[in-house]
């Protein structure tokens, strides 16, 4: 069964439309229709009903279409491979980071790679996780890091657990909260600076807090952690973040920890997805390795349970 004939199948599936699935597939229509034609001839089974409005997929043709699109993804992984083996190298990989684990790993993960794999070029997005989903689902990356807590479950997603990262309420030295315990309000008033919060926590914070509903949690959102850490330090406006990403200003008394004794417990749930049926490249294993070698250095770190 000719893998190609089978990408032709899936191209129909999808577009339900002879015309553009060939031009999908960079074929003249009357080329593709026959492609689809000697299928269901070596089959002898009938894979879509042409006669009135879209094309639709028979029962066999369904079955065949689910099959078929784990042989094609297998077919295309493998392909990747053994060029990435016959040209002796592991090739480029193209990966995506949230605000927290490009703010906390990167720094180390990339001079590291670099000075491994010299010859691989590697592209790195940093994102909220959403559009960074969506970059996975049109395969522009092979995977992705970040807090997963938002992600409905799916079938179609493997996901890795890679590390938990504790998180707290930080301002600049002689704050005027700092010193005391304080108050979610209080520390609202003052504004707060944090990434995209997961629905999770920003449910469990507002909770506590005495504001109208359609007020804004946030003062100040940002999806870098270094501007989140310069308006803590230069301003009155507290930073909500992970501890791993401010330890320096921690260590040099220029940050401090918050007393705030209602407030939930912080923390990111960062892991790994991919697409379930796709092939990881040599690279990507390569690359999500360097990010667990950097977890481990990490100060008292705790592996992610999942």
């Amino acid at each position: 069964m000719d893998i190609k004939r089978l990408s032709h199948l899936l191209a129909l599936a999808e577009e339900k439309h002879f015309a553009r699935a060939a031009e999908r597939v960079h074929l003249s229509q009357p080329a593709f229709s026959r492609s689809i034609q000697a299928l269901e001839q070596e089959l002898g089974l009938r894979l879509f009903d042409r006669d009135n409005g879209p094309v639709q997929a028979t029962p066999a043709g369904r079955h065949l279409i689910e099959r078929a699109r784990k042989l094609v993804f297998d077919a295309r992984g493998l392909k990747r491979e053994m060029q990435l083996y016959a040209e002796a190298k592991l090739g480029d990989v193209a990966f995506g980071l949230g605000p927290i684990p490009a703010g906390v790993l990167l720094g180390h993960t990339g001079p590291a790679l670099r000075k491994q794999h010299p010859d691989v070029a590697l592209r790195v997005e940093i994102s909220n996780w959403a559009l960074l989903h969506e970059r996975l689902r049109t395969e522009d990356i092979e995977f992705y890091v970040a807090d997963v807590r938002d992600i409905a479950p799916d079938p179609s997603l493997t996901i890795e657990p890679l590390v938990r990262l504790a998180g707290r309420f930080y301002a600049r030295a002689g704050h005027p909260l700092a010193g005391r315990p304080c108050s979610l309000d209080e520390v609202w008033r003052h504004g707060i600076a944090s990434i995209k919060l997961p629905q999770t926590i920003e449910r469990a914070v507002r909770s506590r807090l005495d504001i109208p509903v359609a007020a804004r949690l946030l003062a100040f959102e940002c999806d870098a952690l270094a501007q989140l850490t310069q308006v803590a330090l230069y301003s009155d406006t507290v930073s909500a973040t992970v501890d791993a990403s401010v330890q320096a200003e921690i260590e040099h008394g220029r940050l401090v920890a918050l007393d705030v004794p209602e407030l939930p417990v912080l923390y990111a749930e960062t892991s790994v997805v991919r697409l379930s049926e796709r092939t990881p490249s040599p690279m990507a294993h390569k690359v999500v390795e360097a990010l667990q070698r950097a977890v481990a250095a990490l100060p008292g770190f705790t592996a992610s349970q999942g």
